[in-house]
């Protein structure tokens, strides 16, 4: 009787044991392409698996879910972005989600936006809230540890794509995309940044100021040569004021929190210390992330003897370029004419198809 029952236990011990194996060997992810999940914190094991399953991550749920209940492990899901490879079993699945073995995720910045915009990028592509993002970016302690400054650590997570963990705080996203920040300054821009008489941080200020005058990267070294021959006196008319448009669109957006609008005169006479039309020199900080583009174009600026620049009505998205301001007032009028003619023409167009009528040929602008 002893016997029997002694068989009897070790028969379900093997049957069982060879279930659990079974079970934990089963291949069980379908497809041939690895699969990201992510599971917010708090999650428990039966959202978890209906992520992985309406994903397309795993073949069984079932299987997975017997597993994970026979063995405990569905009890310990940790939060995070996973991987989910082809050919994994249920054993591996479980084993990564249980231990939080985590994959990163890739973020893209876009280059030439303001903190709010790079906060909201951060934390949409995490799981973080954009609040804590700008929170973090504007920590005076963070900056100190990143040996940079509130005014300046913003546009130092560069419009360019990084690997994060999807959970990471915000304060550490900050610091691993700023890494890649420190890693552009290698000795030889230090040195382009040293024989133009500016510290890194003022060619930060100077790429932000050009990346949101250019349109273009192919025009962005010219502009950045107008803005230094200003800056530092590199023509016979010595140092000038800068007078960039784009610092009092910043100092606008700053003061009220609109977007960009178009500028009028009295916003050239508006206090505020980023206004380079009422301050000497560069502003206190970069007014946006300036691209790589943006900041080989200050360091490998054009040499020539412009002064001045104006859009151009005969290439739309350029820019002429005066030396002299009788050049440059002969070009801003060419370019009011061809406003002027262009509101002209959507006039038309709009009475003529208010009125059913074909629409007059356009005249070219004088």
């Amino acid at each position: 009787m002893r016997k029997a029952l002694l068989f009897t236990v070790l028969l379900v011990v093997l049957i069982g044991g060879g279930l659990v194996a079974w079970l934990a060997f089963l291949p069980n992810v379908s497809g041939d392409e690895s699969v990201g999940v992510k599971l917010p914190a708090g999650t428990e094991f039966a959202a978890a698996l209906d992520s992985l399953d309406a994903s397309g991550a795993i073949g069984s749920a079932t299987s997975i879910r017997l597993f994970g209940t026979l063995t405990g492990w569905g009890d310990q899901v940790k939060a995070g972005h996973y991987l989910i490879e082809p050919g994994m079993n249920n054993w591996a699945v479980l084993d990564k989600i249980r231990k939080g073995l985590q994959d990163p995720v890739r973020i893209t910045l876009p280059a030439g936006r303001t903190a709010p915009v790079i906060a909201a990028a951060i934390a949409r592509q995490m799981d973080a809230d954009s609040s804590e993002v700008m929170d973090a970016l504007f920590a005076e302690d963070l900056a100190e540890q990143l040996d940079t400054d509130t005014r300046h650590l913003f546009a130092e997570m560069r419009g360019d794509t990084y690997d994060v963990m999807w959970t990471q705080d915000a304060r550490r996203a900050v610091s691993r995309i700023h890494q890649w920040h420190e890693r552009y300054w290698t000795d030889a821009r230090l040195a382009k940044a040293e024989a133009l008489g500016l510290t890194p941080d003022e060619v930060v200020t100077m790429a932000s100021i050009v990346e949101w005058e250019a349109r273009y990267d192919d025009e962005k070294a010219r502009i950045a040569g107008v803005y230094l021959n200003r800056l530092l006196g590199r023509t016979s008319a010595g140092t000038m004021r800068l007078q960039a448009d784009p610092t009092v669109q910043f100092a606008l957006m700053e003061s009220d929190g609109m977007p960009m609008r178009r500028l009028f005169l009295r916003d050239y006479g508006f206090s505020h210390p980023y206004n380079t039309y009422l301050i000497d020199g560069l502003p206190p900080g970069p007014i946006n992330n300036p691209s790589d583009a943006a900041l080989d174009a200050v360091l490998d600026n054009e040499e020539h003897e412009y002064l001045f620049f104006v859009a151009s009505p005969t290439k739309l998205g350029y820019h002429d370029f005066s030396r002299t301001v009788a050049e440059h007032n002969a070009k801003a009028r060419a370019w009011s004419q061809f406003i002027s003619q262009q509101v002209r023409e959507r006039n038309a167009r709009e009475r003529a198809e208010a009125s059913g009528a074909a629409p007059a040929v356009p005249v070219p602008a004088q």
